[in-house]
């Protein structure tokens, strides 16, 4: 198995020139790494959502959302097209793929990018080692995956501010068609 090398990032964002490798190092305090997530709506409202491999070490057959850490050289939208693609064989571009916001964890700078399709779930291409299934779901069933277990919990703000990016989008998406 590849070891992923990682850019170590100051908190703005900004490469310091070091680097890390997953799972051998530990980050400093002050030292990120970028995490990107992806969320995938639909014109009508569904949320596509995605159930990890039971062979990932972290999280492994939990419903999640998509996505990954870059890796080094990457900026976030590589990242996050390229986890994409990756993923669920879903490709995008500047104009399709759009940067809701970002959150500071821990060690990790995460953000969330959003990207309007209702491609069908049978044209998806899942990576088998990353993605066991997808489906779509309703906003309402997804808050009651999160709520009873069932959806990895990242937190209510979080969550809430997935939700509203989503709304405003899914309102420009429905009004451009």
């Amino acid at each position: 198995m590849i070891t992923e090398k990682w850019d170590i990032l100051d908190e703005n964002g900004t490469p310091t020139g070091k680097t890390a490798f997953r799972g051998r190092q530990f980050l400093k305090s002050g030292e990120f790494h970028l995490v990107v997530h992806i969320w995938i709506f639909s014109p009508d409202g569904k949320i596509l959502i995605q159930r990890r491999s039971e062979t990932k070490p972290l999280m492994p057959g939990e419903w999640a959302a998509t996505g990954g850490a870059a890796i080094s050289g990457e900026n976030s939208f590589s990242a996050a097209s390229r986890e994409l693609a990756e993923e669920l064989g879903i490709f995008s571009t500047r104009k399709t793929l759009k940067k809701a916001f970002r959150i500071k964890r821990r060690n990790s700078l995460l953000d969330v990018w959003l990207i309007c399709s209702d491609v069908p779930i049978d044209k998806l291409t899942l990576q088998e080692s990353e993605v066991a299934e997808a489906k779509w779901v309703s906003l309402e069933e997804l808050k009651k995956m999160i709520s009873n277990g069932n959806f990895h919990n990242y937190g209510s703000e979080y969550f809430k501010r997935v939700f509203e990016k989503i709304e405003e989008n899914r309102k420009v998406a429905f009004y451009k068609k």
